[in-house]
């Protein structure tokens, strides 16, 4: 008797809901789940909207600065010698083309950084997890991390100097000085983000020690740590121009921070404009085509980005 009580209570909740609808709670429930659905993107961007949305901004943009500069120039708000026009700019350029100096120059610069932020990889990465890990080691070092973090750059280059000479050593530690904190703060924050559940659900399957780090805490930290990898970029590229510029000598090859201070020693103010559009050209490049393609996927994976 009593189940044919509950049998005839199901069937007329049931009736009751189709004559009503559906209540809101399943309809929020089926919204989230078409949104879900949405994100998901089943096909490629075109072309045209990569373009449009993508490329024509930074361009305009590019386009827009230009034209100012040359109107300040045209305008003769200062002298040709403190304000140079975009073509004496675009002259120095050529020159230093056809006199196959450019690529040197640049690639001189481009190698040391990219091989000094692989060294501050190597290195922050598993300092980030001691610190992260550890609480002692928190405690001790995380308030030197930040406190490194927020030292300028410039400050390492004279000491660096008096300890390992004027060579491509000295950059390096320039670099691995500036750069290591912003990578260990970053997997920091990263791991300090990870949802405790996760933890405790390795350990139940088995995962201690490095296999928690490599299986578990990496994978869930990694939004944190390509952020803290964007900022470690930063800080080496910002290092090595700040070593370029102060520790100069024929045998350390000429950089970009070299070229600049070439251009302030012999007054001449196209080349240290050229030397600065360099510079920030190959940093934003670098960030375009490595760094942030590789945040949106990671965001994406962890479904913290729907579109982009």
């Amino acid at each position: 008797m009593a189940a044919t009580d509950i049998a005839t209570d199901i069937a007329a909740d049931i009736a009751t809901d189709i004559r009503t609808g559906p209540r809101s709670e399943d309809l929020g429930g089926l919204g989230a789940g078409l949104d879900a659905l949405e994100a998901v993107r089943t096909h490629r961007t075109p072309l045209r909207e990569v373009l449009v949305k993508k490329v024509l901004p930074p361009l305009t943009a590019v386009a827009l600065v230009l034209a100012v500069w040359q109107s300040l120039v045209w305008a003769e708000v200062s002298e040709p010698t403190k304000l140079p026009s975009v073509s004496a700019v675009w002259s120095s350029l050529t020159d230093m083309w056809l006199r196959g100096t450019l690529f040197d120059v640049v690639w001189t610069s481009v190698s040391r950084g990219l091989l000094g932020f692989l060294l501050a990889l190597a290195l922050g990465t598993p300092l980030g997890l001691l610190v992260a890990r550890v609480t002692f080691v928190r405690a001790a070092i995380g308030p030197v991390l930040s406190g490194l973090q927020s030292l300028p750059s410039v400050a390492w280059v004279p000491p660096a100097v008096l300890w390992l000479g004027l060579d491509n050593t000295m950059m390096y530690a320039v670099i691995l000085l500036g750069a290591v904190p912003s990578i260990a703060n970053g997997l920091v924050s990263g791991v300090g983000q990870v949802p405790p559940l996760f933890l405790r659900a390795g350990r139940t399957l088995g995962a201690t020690g490095l296999r928690e780090a490599w299986h578990i805490t990496m994978p869930a930290a990694l939004p944190g740590y390509v952020s803290g990898l964007k900022q470690g970029w930063a800080f080496s590229w910002r290092s090595l121009m700040a070593a370029e510029i102060i520790a100069s000598s024929p045998d350390l090859g000429l950089g970009l921070g070299q070229l600049l201070e070439n251009g302030r020693n012999n007054a001449d103010m196209p080349g240290i404009f050229l030397a600065i559009i360099l510079i920030l050209v190959v940093g934003v490049a670098v960030d375009l085509l490595v760094f942030s393609p590789l945040e949106r996927r990671v965001l994406r994976r962890h479904g913290l980005l729907v579109r982009g």
